[in-house]
C-alpha cells in the first residue's frame, strides 16, 4: 500500500481554497474511485488520466485499487483542473516520481489524452490566493494559464506544456529544473504590453452637454442615463466613455483580470484596460448579476472597474434592472444558493441609454411623436423610481441637424478630456481616499463644504423637484465632482446649479 499527497486549489467565487489530492493504491480488485464532492467534469478525469499516462509512456497501475480523495470533502470541485495533480499523485503513489519532492508545489491543469496540458479557468484568481501563502508556494500551470498567473507580482509560476515536462522535474534523481527548457519554464512576472486603441470622443460632433456629462461622470465615478431619439449618438457616446476614465492601478487591474479569468474571458490585450460590457437587453437577471451552481460572475462583475453599458434600458427585464440597485450602492454582489455563497466585486460605472417613448421621438423637433401620453408614461414607468434615484446624471441627447453633423469640426479628443478627469480624480483621492460617488454620510457633509448660498439653493431645488434624500445626496456628490474639475476646494453656487440640471426626472415616473 502507498499514499501520495498533491496540492491544488478549488475556485468558489474569487476565493481559491486549498485542496489536497490524496491518492491511495491498494491490493484488491482493480478499480478507480474518485471521491470528495467532485462534479461530473472532475469524475471524467479518471479516463483522461488513464489515457494520458499510458500515451505518455508512463505506467498506469491497472492491477491496483486506486482511491482518489479531494479534501476537504464538503468543498465543491469542478472543471478539469485536477487532472494534473491526480496524475502526479498516481505516479508518486506508485513510486515513479519522488513524492517528497512535491512538497511546496501546487498544480492545476487539464490533460488531453496524449498528455498535453490544456488551460484552466481562474488561473489569476488562484495566483492571487497564493500571494498570501507563507512560506511561498510554487505553482505549475499549462500554457495560457501560466501567463495569466504570472501577472501577480511576486508569484512563482512555472509553465509546463506536457505531462512529461512535469514528471522530469520530480524524478527521484532529477536535476534542478532547467528554466531554459521550452517545455518547462519559470515565467518572470512581466505584464503584457498595454494596448490603448479605443474609439475616440473626437468622433462625436456636437452634443456639448452630453460630452460635459460624460466628463463629470468619469471624474467622479457617477452613473449616467442618456435619453434621446434614435440616431442622436447615445451609443456612440457610451462606447467612448471608457476612454475618458483615469488609468487603472495594478491592484485594480489584477482584480478586474481575475474576474475575467474566472469566466474564461481574459486576454493580454485587456491588461490595464477599462472594459465596456454591453449585454443585450434580452439577457436574464442571472446573466446580468451572476449565479448558477457553482456561482459564476455576471456582466456587472465582468465590468468591474470598467463600464456597464445598457442600451435600450427600459427593454431589460424588470427583475434584471431591479437587481442592479444593491450593487450600484455597495459595489459588491452576493450570490446565495442553498449550498453555496459567493461574493463578487461589482464596482462598475453604469451608462444607460433609452428613447423617451416607444416610437422614440417624444419632444423631438425632427419628427412628430405618435405615442399617446399613456404609452409614454407606461414606457418610462418600466424604470422604477428607486433605480432612477441611483443614477446620478440624467442627460438629454437631442437630434443633431444634418447641417451641424456635416459641417461641424471634430470634437475634443479623449486624451485631452482624460487629462482633466485624471486631475479631478486625483484631487478626490488625495482629499478623501475614494471617488466622490462613494462618499457617504458625515464624510459627504465634510468633503462637500457647501457655502451658505449654495446650500440654500440645493434645499430649494430638492423641495421643488420632490427629490428623495438619496437624490439630494447624489446631486451633492455631482456638485463636488464639478468643483474638482474646476480645481475648487469649496462647492459653490455655480457647481450646485450645474449639478441640479442633471437630476432629470422622466415623465411618467416618480423619483
Amino acid at each position: 500500500m502507498s499514499l501520495a499527497l498533491v496540492q491544488s486549489r478549488a475556485l468558489l467565487g474569487l476565493q481559491a481554497s486549498a485542496v489536497t489530492v490524496e491518492v491511495h493504491l491498494a491490493n484488491g480488485l482493480p478499480s478507480f474511485a474518485l471521491v470528495g464532492l467532485a462534479d461530473v467534469e472532475v469524475k471524467e478525469a479518471r479516463e483522461r488520466v488513464r489515457s494520458a499516462l499510458q500515451n505518455a509512456g508512463l505506467e498506469f497501475p491497472t492491477n491496483k485499487k486506486i482511491t482518489v480523495n479531494l479534501a476537504p470533502a464538503d468543498l465543491p470541485k469542478d472543471s478539469g483542473r485536477y487532472d494534473l495533480p491526480i496524475a502526479l499523485g498516481i505516479l508518486a503513489a506508485s513510486g515513479q516520481i519522488a513524492a517528497e519532492r512535491l512538497a511546496g508545489w501546487e498544480f492545476a491543469g487539464e490533460l488531453s489524452l496524449s498528455g498535453l496540458l490544456r488551460p484552466v479557468r481562474g488561473a489569476l484568481a488562484t495566483s492571487l490566493a497564493l500571494r498570501a501563502e507563507q512560506p511561498p508556494v510554487r505553482m505549475v500551470l499549462p500554457p495560457g494559464s501560466a501567463e495569466e498567473a504570472a501577472l501577480v507580482p511576486g508569484a512563482e509560476i512555472y509553465r509546463a506544456r506536457h505531462l512529461l515536462d512535469v514528471v522530469r522535474q520530480f524524478l527521484p534523481a532529477a536535476a534542478p529544473p532547467q528554466e531554459d527548457d521550452d517545455g518547462w519554464q519559470r515565467l518572470a512576472p512581466a505584464a503584457p504590453a498595454v494596448h490603448t486603441s479605443s474609439p475616440d470622443l473626437a468622433d462625436v460632433k456636437g452634443q456639448a452637454a452630453a460630452k460635459r456629462a460624460l466628463e463629470i461622470a468619469a471624474a467622479g465615478g457617477h452613473g449616467l442615463l442618456l435619453v434621446g431619439p434614435p440616431g442622436s449618438g447615445k451609443s456612440m457616446l457610451a462606447q467612448r466613455f471608457a476612454s475618458l476614465l483615469p488609468p487603472m492601478s495594478v491592484e485594480q487591474a489584477l482584480e478586474s483580470a481575475a474576474i475575467a479569468s474566472l469566466a474564461g474571458r481574459f486576454t493580454g490585450a485587456q491588461w490595464m484596460q477599462r472594459v465596456t460590457a454591453s449585454p443585450h437587453h434580452s439577457c436574464s437577471a442571472v446573466a446580468l448579476v451572476g449565479g448558477g451552481s457553482p456561482p459564476r460572475p455576471g456582466e456587472i462583475s465582468l465590468a468591474h472597474e470598467g463600464v456597464l453599458f445598457l442600451d435600450e434600458f427600459p427593454e431589460f427585464a424588470r427583475s434584471a434592472l431591479e437587481a442592479l440597485r444593491e450593487p450600484l450602492e455597495t459595489g459588491l454582489i452576493t450570490i446565495s444558493r442553498a449550498a453555496q455563497r459567493a461574493e463578487f466585486p461589482a464596482r462598475f460605472q453604469l451608462v444607460a441609454a433609452m428613447n423617451p417613448c416607444p416610437c422614440g421621438f417624444a419632444g423631438s423637433a425632427q419628427r412628430a411623436c405618435r405615442c399617446t401620453p399613456d404609452q409614454v408614461a407606461r414606457y418610462q414607468g418600466k424604470l422604477s423610481g428607486p433605480l432612477l434615484d441611483r443614477i446620478d446624471l440624467h442627460v438629454e441627447v437631442p437630434h443633431l441637424p444634418a447641417e451641424d453633423l456635416l459641417n461641424a469640426p471634430a470634437g475634443e479628443a479623449s486624451s485631452a478630456v482624460r487629462e482633466r478627469v485624471a486631475r479631478a480624480h486625483a484631487l478626490a483621492l488625495a482629499r478623501q481616499g475614494t471617488p466622490n460617488q462613494a462618499l457617504q454620510g458625515q464624510q459627504l457633509d465634510r468633503m462637500a463644504a457647501l457655502d451658505e448660498a449654495a446650500a440654500r439653493f440645493l434645499q430649494t431645488a430638492a423641495a421643488r423637484m420632490g427629490w428623495s434624500a438619496r437624490g439630494t445626496h447624489r446631486a451633492l456628490k455631482v456638485a463636488r465632482t464639478i468643483a474638482d474639475l474646476a480645481a475648487s476646494e469649496q462647492v459653490g453656487m455655480a457647481h450646485v446649479a450645474e449639478a441640479v440640471q442633471y437630476r432629470r426626472v422622466l415623465r411618467g415616473t416618480q423619483a
